[in-house]
């Protein structure tokens, strides 16, 4: 545990991030945890064997290194304790089975991360929970679809891909009243922007595999707990033995010490370019909620600190081969199924298909932006470009 952890208040989240979860006297001095590889751990006594008595036990409780990224988040979200998991999607699901059993009822955005959603769908239904989905936008109101038996509200604010902004707050004051759990996947603000323990989240979930890592080189997932529901918590994680690779453990320690700094650079980048695109012909809506156009924007301002890289636009009518066009030119921006890190990135994406309690319907392509660390000027070069491509292949085709 750091030797700040008895004063986690009076220090600003750039010296959290920095000194949280490591104290070098422990280490010969040596500012990182190392990396500690193991499985046996062994007694000095057979008294000690049979009472366990000692700070380890075994590989899957935990280590030095395991350990201290635990106590940097749990300093850093204030919660009562936090586990970790091997990428986002596990630390999703030993959340949900922590404090959900047979004969449960699960609300579930509509606007949730889709692994998510085929996990409520397959494998809790399997095991005798429901799942009913709720427009993200809800807020109070979804008082009226909790029964007697809903045990979890799950959140995610943003939307998944949609980027809908949910009233927290209030979504917990209701679920709360009704003793029900609030679980919340964090991932696209991280706690540094959304603080989820001080807005009524009882569990919080991180991909530690998007700002975390900030690398695209490791798959992990964090999950925070407020007192009401560590203990269960943890014991699940313990029955599942969920656990992460030592490095990638130790990567997520490194990245987490520039977190905030990278955060910060991903925002003002992609505030610029949200902006940018906003103003492009070839453009109908920029989905992201530090813009002032945005619906959920006042809620956004409200209880958010910051916003991050990741946005959304929806495109003006175009053909399939056209927006090809387009995509398969780019020559900075990568394709492909994650964010967070230094690169940036695009994907087209389509909701229509799984939703159920919402509509989805943009009136034309939607394409899902991570803004990476490259310059701006040439970002913008690149996608001006491939939006010359986009009109002359419809052109040529008219």
């Amino acid at each position: 545990m750091s030797k700040f952890a008895s004063k986690p208040d009076h220090l600003g989240d750039r010296t959290r991030l920095v000194h949280a979860g490591r104290d070098p006297s422990e280490q010969h001095g040596f500012v990182n945890t190392p990396i500690y590889r193991g499985s046996t751990v062994l007694y000095p006594t057979t008294d000690d064997l049979l009472h366990r008595r000692g700070r380890y036990s075994y590989g899957t409780k935990g280590t030095p290194t395991t350990e201290s990224l635990e106590n940097a988040w749990t300093e850093l979200t204030g919660a009562a304790g936090t586990v970790l998991a091997p990428s986002g999607l596990a630390a999703v699901t030993v959340a949900l089975m922590s404090c959900l059993k047979a004969g449960d009822h699960l609300l579930m955005t509509d606007s949730v991360y889709r692994p998510t959603r085929i996990f409520c769908d397959g494998m809790l239904r399997k095991f005798g929970v429901e799942t009913t989905y709720y427009d993200p936008e809800v807020g109070a109101g979804i008082e009226a679809l909790i029964r007697p038996n809903t045990t979890v509200v799950f959140t995610e604010a943003p939307g998944s891909q949609s980027f809908e902004m949910q009233d927290i707050p209030a979504i917990a004051e209701v679920a709360h009243r009704h003793g029900a759990v609030v679980v919340m996947d964090n991932t696209w603000a991280t706690p540094l922007l959304f603080p989820p323990h001080e807005r009524g989240v009882d569990i919080a979930i991180e991909a530690g595999t998007k700002y975390l890592s900030g690398g695209s080189d490791l798959l992990l997932g964090l999950v925070s707990a407020n007192e009401r529901c560590y203990k269960a918590l943890r014991d699940t994680y313990d029955a599942f033995a969920m656990c992460p690779g030592p490095e990638d453990v130790f990567l997520g320690l490194r990245g987490l010490r520039t977190m905030a700094l990278r955060l910060r650079e991903h925002e003002k980048q992609a505030l610029d370019m949200a902006r940018w695109l906003a103003d492009r012909p070839e453009v109908a809506q920029v989905l992201h909620p530090a813009l002032e156009t945005f619906p959920g924007h006042e809620i956004w301002k409200r209880d958010f600190k910051g916003s991050s890289g990741l946005f959304s636009i929806i495109l003006k009518p175009c053909s399939d081969r056209a927006l090809a066009a387009m995509l398969d030119g780019l020559g900075l921006f990568g394709m492909g199924y994650s964010w967070g890190g230094f690169e940036s990135l695009v994907i087209p994406f389509d909701c229509a298909t799984y939703r159920t309690a919402t509509k989805w319907s943009p009136g034309g392509h939607a394409l899902r932006f991570h803004i990476g660390l490259e310059d701006l000027d040439d970002l913008k070069r690149d996608l001006d470009a491939g939006f010359a491509r986009l009109r002359e292949t419809d052109a040529k085709a008219a």
